[in-house]
């Protein structure tokens, strides 16, 4: 297990708006991801250090959008002002989760602006939505060349503040949450009226440490 992703719902301003807007404080631009198809979404990327990247999200007008968990989970995350909507967790293999979850992983796609088709398939936003503070998986069939975090970039995340209980989440992930975050301080912090999920993460950019919240 690593971190694969942070995610991140734009708010009403809209996806090119907020992209501006984190790429201005983080100093580094955002690229176009493309649309999810089968999730009614698209997003921007910017890859980060280390192998992984950050994606700002957002719900299309499109009836895949109501139907799909992501693109309700992105909707409704937006519909509150916008924010961050989950940490993902990527995995070689994917059964070993579905057997733990009892049901099967689901297919998702992006097409980039380029052509390329990328695959993984996805499980876990019904926990994520009941409870934030957990992270969702996925296991990646695109080769590893095409990876959103390829190239990376100057900018790294250097810590996760959690609203949310460590014992959970190791029991969830079956290991301990520290596994998947190597490398990453985790502050966690008490649920407050929000609830739980991640609060905010800070970043190693060449403006400094930029704190997200």
């Amino acid at each position: 297990m690593r971190l694969d992703h942070l995610s991140y719902a734009a708010g009403p301003e809209g996806l090119a708006a907020c992209a501006q807007r984190l790429g201005a404080r983080l100093g580094a631009g955002f690229t176009d991801g493309g649309i999810h198809p089968s999730f009614g979404t698209r997003n921007f990327v910017l890859p980060l250090g280390g192998g992984t990247y950050l994606e700002i999200v957002e719900a299309l007008d499109h009836p895949a959008a109501d139907r799909a968990p992501f693109g309700r989970a992105v909707r409704a995350r937006t519909e509150d002002g916008g924010g961050w909507l989950a940490w993902v967790v990527a995995v070689a293999d994917i059964t070993s989760i579905e057997t733990r979850l009892e049901r099967p992983s689901a297919a998702g796609h992006r097409r980039r602006p380029d052509g390329v088709d990328l695959n993984w398939r996805q499980i876990g936003l019904s926990e994520v939505a009941n409870d934030p503070q957990l992270p969702f998986f996925v296991s990646w069939q695109s080769p590893e060349s095409e990876h959103p975090s390829a190239g990376g970039s100057a900018v790294t995340l250097q810590q996760l503040e959690i609203a949310g209980d460590e014992a959970t989440i190791d029991a969830y992930l079956g290991t301990s949450a520290t596994q998947p975050l190597d490398g990453i301080e985790v502050l966690w912090r008490e649920p407050d009226e929000n609830g739980t999920g991640v609060v905010a993460a800070s970043f190693q950019t060449s403006l400094g440490t930029v704190r997200i919240d």
